[in-house]
């Protein structure tokens, strides 16, 4: 930056001085130290933003008029259309949202006669709207943490009243435009071939608004016939949720164990060894869409997953909750790609079945139910699910369980004998992979549950994605590097030729 006389810029941040005096001699006034330190606190915190606002009007006052003092030889202003604007006009201004207020930006527009005009100042990444990047950013932060009305209330505190809820909203929905396309030029750090690479899918609704149901949700929506007025009968759904699907992707060093580290035997552990612990989940990487069907979020997972791994050097470990049509999706992704996966079945989505199955031969909350699921448990473990399911029918059989019962033991052994593709846990155990879907059902509940599914909230489509898919961008501590990455994509759309200093219209 070229130096100038600082005596030049007096005049544009008069009014910053004056009230840093009047603040100055507020403090020192004796009045003021019979106020209580949190009165004086607040009395500068209020005063202070003001001050800071007076600073940053100076600053642009003092920008405008030494645009407007620059010989008109000196530039040659073009638009985007490459056209010549020879004829400069002062005196055009435009308010601005920031983080210390409104501030008025005033610049001159470069004119010629049949053509729009063009503002050459705006290029200093002065946004197409009315708030300033700063003030989407925290918009962004505090409406991705809570709801948009806690969001509104925490910028007022601090800002004061610059920032509307629609617009919090608008706001959320434009930061969140270039997530993918940040990922697509973003580069994994390498990993050795003996370094486990991990993925893991899940589902989990969100309560819609009408108009954003699939198809199918909203004509079953429409059609339901409730049995009572006021409340759901057992069974009955209301239909108002759009499923998101999640995926997540992680390496981890391997971590040898054997079934008794799982799950303690029925007489309990010898105390002379702890259990030893499992894989360490590192560099994990999340996404999700409610927009998009399963099969994107899906093959975005896989596209991570091969930027880490290009030539396929690593163990691929695929775990999910047993979904079949997610099952689908996932080998016919691996199938495209050429890539061997080892999928596991969830080993607490077993254990879930277990326990409802042991609930028809013991009563609930007892230690011959514990140590039934423990037992079958265990062999599971040790790679014999088919042992399992033959004890569990023969078992059923000689109960002669009727109804529910029998419904129970039937469905955990039609779980095991229709996933035993996927229940090698021996193998699992020995390769030291991990077997338990903890990081995609955590983030089920961190994404999802702590925002999205907030009391009361329904969502539009645009909305629940953007707040999806920015709370996955904080969880990976990717948020600075895209922000950065998303204002240059903003001014490349805004100046799309700036070497050739196009420039497009503003206000």
């Amino acid at each position: 930056m070229e130096p100038y006389d600082a005596f030049d810029a007096i005049d544009e941040f008069a009014a910053a001085v004056s009230a840093f005096g009047c603040l100055q001699g507020d403090l020192a006034d004796p009045a003021t130290a019979r106020l209580a330190h949190h009165e004086v606190e607040e009395l500068i915190e209020e005063r202070g933003r003001e001050l800071l606002r007076l600073l940053f009007q100076g600053h642009l006052d003092l920008r405008a008029r030494r645009e407007r003092e620059q010989p008109r030889t000196t530039a040659v202003v073009t638009g985007a259309d490459g056209l010549v604007r020879p004829h400069r006009e002062t005196g055009h201004h435009r308010e601005l949202a920031c983080v210390f207020g409104t501030v008025t930006v005033e610049r001159c527009a470069w004119r010629q006669k049949g053509l729009p005009s063009v503002h050459p100042t705006d290029r200093a990444s002065l946004p197409a709207g009315r708030h300033s990047h700063g003030l989407r950013r925290l918009a962004v932060a505090e409406a991705v943490r809570g709801s948009y009305d806690q969001a509104k209330a925490s910028i007022e505190r601090r800002c004061g009243k610059v920032l509307g809820k629609r617009q919090a909203e608008h706001l959320v929905t434009e930061a969140a435009r270039d997530i993918d396309d940040f990922y697509q030029h973003q580069i994994p750090l390498p990993a050795t071939a003996g370094t486990l690479l991990v993925l893991q899918f899940d589902g989990k609704g969100i309560v819609m608004r009408p108009e954003a149901l699939r198809p199918s949700t909203l004509k079953a929506h429409r059609a339901a016939r409730r049995a009572m007025r006021t409340r759901l009968a057992p069974g009955e759904k209301p239909h108002r949720k759009r499923m998101a699907t999640l995926a997540c992707v992680f390496d981890a060093d391997p971590a040898h164990r054997r079934p008794h580290d799982i799950i303690a035997p029925p007489d309990g552990r010898s105390r002379e060894r702890t259990p030893r612990p499992g894989p360490k989940a590192s560099a994990k990487w999340l996404t999700g869409s409610v927009v998009h069907p399963p099969e994107h979020t899906i093959a975005a997972a896989f596209d991570q997953a091969e930027a880490r791994d290009p030539h396929h050097l690593r163990p691929w470990v695929v775990l999910v909750d047993g979904a079949r049509h997610q099952l689908d999706l996932i080998h016919a992704e691996a199938g495209r790609r050429r890539i061997r996966v080892h999928v596991l079945l969830d080993i607490v989505h077993v254990s879930e079945y277990l326990w409802t199955a042991a609930h028809a031969f013991h009563p609930p909350g007892t230690a011959d139910a514990e140590a039934w699921v423990a037992n079958h448990l265990i062999t599971i473990l040790h790679g014999q699910a088919v042992r399992v399911a033959a004890e569990i029918t023969e078992q059923a059989g000689r109960a002669r369980l009727r109804g529910a019962k029998r419904e129970a033991a039937d469905a955990c052994v039609g779980y095991l004998t229709g996933h035993l593709d996927q229940l090698g846990y021996d193998t699992a155990l020995a390769a030291g992979w991990p077997i338990a879907t903890g990081a995609i059902e955590g983030a089920c509940r961190h994404l999802i549950g702590d925002r999205l599914d907030i009391t009361g909230a329904r969502w539009g489509l645009a909305g629940a994605e953007a707040v999806l898919k920015l709370r996955a961008l904080n969880d990976n501590g990717d948020f600075n590097a895209y922000w950065t990455f998303h204002l240059a994509r903003e001014h490349e759309r805004l100046y799309p030729t700036p070497e050739q200093h196009s420039y497009q219209l503003m206000a």
